[in-house]
């Protein structure tokens, strides 16, 4: 979500406080769909509106989508969504329904809970602008009732109404007890609403040509034809997200505040440096939706990432034996020298930061193999062959492994971590060469290596013999298409149910496996995602929205 809370030495309280404070943005949006549902389907003939051309040019973050009904129609009529509802969602009143938000700026404010913990806030200003296509006084009565009701959920008090007739509309100003106010403007049939009032201000510049619009700023891409929705976050808005998801890391990162202002000044150095905006698409596909999305990346970071990134042959056959495709997330990487990759990765993120942040880069990047049982990733990936697969075995993340083919064993062997020692007791019982310590399993089987968390690598091992392997699933392994540097595919059971009981009415005890498959390529100019699932990234927003 774009509001999100940080918390400094305390997390309980963050999540106490979290719970406290709804998120704005989110509850407006589900609100918004909750109470259209609502307006009845008589509707005026007015020519349908480019809301592109009413957002200010200098916005943030934007995302649109031209027909709310057929945005949502894939999800609603998905199986996962069907098998997780107690009934199903009519999308009758929204068809045609155009809505888009523009995100201008973010606040930051600190709230102490006791003398030593205190919660960081992070408010998006935004205004959203929906196209009803219905009547002005139908408008009116829902920004009245239907956006009155969502301010006082938000607040958790009645606010007080101020209307009044403003920008040659019906204007609508609601005041809480402790001061926070929100703001709707309704023209036509359009309805402008925000949490400030120069948001607004600057749409009616917009609208009147005083002030250029996003469309005309060339900032936008192109729309996609068949397009169910879209977004742009632009180069400011890049940097702006970026320093706050610096202070939320480092929030988390350590009580020490030296480390913590290290972490927070690094991250916002390393997206600024590389990221230069980021376009999203969604469309329908075969599975549901196709959701693409495009980081930007500068002229000097793109073609060297395109280059250490590209993609080798797909050879997992011998893999495929032991990866336990129970597994909740599979990520298969393909690149042609694992090692030079990994190099140029790092010497890409240190050229972005500052001389200390990239000593601490240093320091730290083997850090992110050491779940895997790897002291040394470098020297690692020089001994393994251009396919790795990487899983984890439970829906925290906590018990992951790591399979490959072994091309070079004494430098994958010095790799490893020094605790780990023979284990004779599991190479006997499994009839091969395995390394243990407290925390970590590495088993020989032949030229393949499986270490890691030593459940997960053992689901791994014993997938092989038990026949629960992807090469016993070739229809799911199929879903593994080449061409990609990486591929992941993951499994979760819980967003069908929260959409179902946002939208429509959920089964008491639904939890419906639902799949997504993401595909990774470097360009260089851009770094391209692409994921195809029934509920997409809409069903993800609705699922945070639910969770509110």
């Amino acid at each position: 979500m774009l509001a999100q809370n940080f918390q400094r030495k305390d997390a309980k309280s963050q999540s106490r406080k979290g719970k406290q404070r709804r998120s704005f943005f989110g509850i407006f949006f589900a609100t918004l769909l909750l109470c259209v549902f609502a307006l009845n389907s008589s509707s005026c003939s007015s020519n349908p509106v480019d809301l592109r051309t009413l957002v200010p040019a200098e916005s943030l973050v934007y995302l649109e989508t031209a027909d709310l009904a057929a945005a949502l129609q894939p999800m609603v009529g998905s199986d996962a969504f069907k098998k997780a509802a107690a009934s199903q969602a009519d999308l009758s009143a929204v068809k045609g329904v155009s809505v888009a938000i523009a995100v201008t700026g973010f606040e930051t404010s600190e709230e102490r809970l006791t003398e030593d913990d205190s919660v960081g806030r992070v408010q998006p200003k935004f205004v959203a602008i929906a196209d009803t296509k219905s009547w002005n006084s139908t408008a009116v009565a829902f920004a009245e009732r239907g956006l009155g009701g969502f301010v006082a959920d938000v607040y958790r008090t009645e606010p007080t109404l101020e209307k009044s007739q403003k920008h040659g509309g019906t204007y609508f100003k609601w005041t809480a007890k402790d001061g926070r106010k929100a703001f709707a403007l309704v023209i036509d049939s359009l309805i402008y609403f925000s949490n400030e009032e120069t948001s607004i201000d600057k749409c009616v510049a917009v609208k009147r040509g005083e002030a250029e619009s996003i469309a005309k700023a060339g900032k936008l891409p192109t729309r996609v034809p068949n397009s169910l929705a879209s977004g742009y976050i632009s180069t400011d808005g890049v940097a702006q997200i970026a320093a706050l998801a610096g202070l939320s890391l480092a929030s988390q990162s350590s009580d020490d505040e030296e480390v913590q202002s290290a972490v927070a000044g690094l991250l916002p150095q390393l997206i600024r440096g590389t990221v230069t905006d980021i376009a999203w698409n969604a469309s329908q596909s075969s599975l549901g939706y196709e959701d693409k999305l495009l980081f930007g990346v500068n002229s000097e970071t793109g073609p060297v990432l395109a280059e250490v990134f590209a993609p080798a042959g797909n050879n997992y056959d011998a893999l495929f034996q032991y990866a336990w495709n129970k597994a909740p997330a599979i990520t298969l990487y393909s690149l042609e020298k694992p090692n030079v990759a990994w190099r140029g990765l790092l010497l890409t993120a240190r050229s972005k930061v500052d001389a200390f942040g990239s000593q601490m880069i240093g320091e730290f990047s083997n850090a992110f193999a050491e779940p895997y049982g790897i002291s040394d990733a470098e020297l690692f990936l020089s001994g393994v062959g251009p396919n790795i697969v990487t899983l984890r075995t439970d829906p925290e993340g906590e018990k992951v492994a790591l399979l490959a083919v072994v091309t070079n064993a004494e430098a994958v062997r010095r790799s490893l971590l020094k605790d780990l020692k023979p284990d004779k007791p599991n190479s006997d019982a499994l009839g091969l060469d395995v390394l243990r310590d407290e925390d970590t399993m590495a088993v020989f089987a032949g030229n393949i290596i499986v270490i890691g968390d030593p459940d997960a690598v053992d689901a791994c091992v014993r997938s092989k013999s038990g026949g629960t392997n992807l090469a016993a699933a070739p229809s799911l392994a199929s879903q593994f298409r080449p061409g990609s540097s990486a591929v992941t595919l993951s499994t979760e059971t819980e967003q069908a149910a929260a959409v179902a009981d946002l939208l429509a009415e959920k089964n008491s005890d639904a939890k419906v496996p639902t799949i997504a498959i993401t595909e990774t390529r470097f360009a260089r100019t851009a770094i391209e995602r692409r994921t195809a699932s029934e509920l997409g990234l809409i069903g993800w927003l609705v699922e945070k929205i639910s969770a509110e």
